[in-house]
């Protein structure tokens, strides 16, 4: 294959601009060092945002079949939709395998700003409780820093970001800078103070990635509702807008767009990286591109997709596995259980909040403690995402004054879902697939992960707990849900490039 290489040497080559490709390409930017911040989808523009756009403006209604034939693993994404599905990469030309009786579902998207273009937005700082898990419960390694050392750049972020919160003086979640938090409604008032007052728990607004004042340059959110289509005042958080324009603005920046890494280039003499060969997604034309230092930044998966695939005679494993461990210990957050309820104390109420807040409320863990006491059946803990709200007569029932007054009456709605720790793993691990490549030609992934007996019994768990808390808020019909989600479905992966302070045991 031939390959031309790029005139320029950059002190450093960023690899991917989502959330940490477009901090690294700006700090290093404004360091004044020359950086290429590789993507391998296309730019983006504020003009093709969607968030006001109704669906009967859309060719299928939003019900496109383009979707179901090009994208059948995207569209399992609660973000994927007629409106913005060319942001997601075309499932055919992206390929990866899984065991058949180990389904894993990898949702991303190729474009400038990858995933937080459409991400949760949710942000909560992790604690010593995850930081040094290990020496509290015995299973696994600590991270080779506490808290402590990584709090001032947790200040950092949230202080350029904008996280909007409330302060809560819990120590399984440490509290951070916030602006202003969003209003809970009051049925989430409810659950808050008896939850409270029964169990000791906390019930907090979500910490979120949405402005709620004008902050660096951006505008407060405007509760227009559908987020994941994009937002013209960039009011939540997303590279482009943000990180990468701040790159680009210092003049040192230079975005290589539709640029598909293939590999890792390496010195043999120095030992060191040198570049990296992409192939370009429309041309199939392939290059190279010089650089003192070489970032991964495309995610946990495509980042460790590459390192595979930089095999050289000296690094036949791939490169950073002298460990064998590159690839282990694939993660996902446990996700699906959870219940769900009607409120009759709060009917006939008007919500507190605007119908359109895109935020929830959020349980702090409370499994599984430094001071205890230790569940028995497992270790580790979860927190809960949810949220309580009158469904505004969406799918009252009845005929004439039936009718009428079960819209009059409605019905509130609350729902908390469980978001669990995934125990690190050895025998959850992607690899390269040697019978499967994507349309550029590159191998691609295998994929392999389960949830095990501790994330089974942590989510039955968090399904008990969470009708007990809805009931102790007055709530009625209460429906338990104790299943696991399929592995990607939280969209959380982490892991396989396991951090260390062992060479022999991690790969960074």
């Amino acid at each position: 294959m031939s390959q031309e290489a790029l005139s320029q040497k950059y002190d450093a080559i960023v690899v991917g601009s989502g959330a940490t490709g477009g901090w690294a390409a700006k700090r290093l930017a404004e360091a004044g060092m020359k950086v290429a911040l590789l993507e391998a989808g296309r730019n983006i523009s504020p003009e093709e945002f969607t968030e006001h756009m109704p669906a009967y403006k859309l060719e299928y209604r939003n019900l496109s079949p383009e979707i179901v034939r090009t994208r059948p693993i995207q569209k399992m994404c609660y973000a994927c939709m007629e409106y913005n599905y060319d942001w997601f990469v075309d499932d055919l030309q992206n390929p990866y395998s899984s065991p058949p009786d180990k389904p894993f579902t990898w949702q991303r998207l190729r474009i400038v700003g990858g995933r937080t273009l459409v991400w949760g937005r949710q942000s909560y700082r992790l604690s010593d409780l995850d930081f040094k898990a290990a020496s509290l419960d015995g299973y696994g390694a600590d991270w080779p820093f506490s808290y402590k050392d990584i709090a001032p750049y947790y200040d950092l972020v949230e202080g350029y970001v904008g996280i909007s919160g409330m302060t809560e003086g819990n120590e399984a979640l440490p509290d951070g800078q916030f602006l202003p938090p969003m209003k809970m409604t009051c049925g989430e008032v409810l659950l808050r103070e008896r939850v409270k007052a029964k169990f000791g728990r906390t019930v907090t607004i979500g910490r979120t990635a949405i402005l709620t004042k004008n902050h660096n340059g951006r505008a407060a959110c405007h509760y227009c509702g559908p987020c994941e289509r994009g937002c013209s005042t960039f009011s939540y958080f997303s590279s482009p807008f943000t990180t990468v324009a701040d790159a680009l603005k210092t003049g040192n920046c230079t975005l290589i767009t539709n640029a598909v890494v293939s590999q890792v280039e390496m010195d043999s003499k120095e030992n060191r990286a040198r570049g990296v060969t992409y192939i370009d997604r429309l041309t199939r034309k392939t290059y190279q591109v010089s650089g003192r230092t070489v970032i991964l930044c495309a995610q946990a998966l495509e980042s460790t997709r590459i390192l595979f695939n930089s095999k050289t005679r000296e690094y036949p494993a791939g490169l950073a596995n002298s460990s064998g461990l590159l690839g282990r210990f694939l993660m996902d957050h446990a996700v699906g259980a959870g219940a769900s309820a009607e409120l009759p104390d709060m009917e006939f109420k008007k919500s507190a909040s605007d119908p359109n807040r895109p935020n929830g409320i959020y349980v702090i863990r409370f499994r599984n403690l430094k001071a205890g006491p230790r569940h028995p059946r497992f270790i580790r803990g979860y927190g809960f995402q949810g949220g309580a709200a009158p469904n505004y007569a969406f799918g009252a029932e009845g005929f004439g004054a039936s009718y009428k007054n079960a819209v009059k009456k409605g019905v509130y709605g609350i729902h908390l879902g469980g978001f669990g720790e995934s125990l690190a793993r050895l025998d959850n691990y992607c690899e390269i697939d040697p019978a499967l490549k994507d349309a550029w030609g590159i191998p691609a992934l295998r994929i392999s992960m389960t949830h095990g007996s501790n994330e089974a019994a942590m989510m039955e768990d968090a399904a008990v707990t969470a009708a007990e808390m809805l009931e102790a808020a007055g709530a009625r019909n209460i429906t338990l849900n104790a299943k696991l989600a399929m592995p990607g479905m939280a969209i959380h992966e982490l892991g396989t490039a396991r951090m260390g302070d062992d060479p022999k045991k991690s790969v960074l």
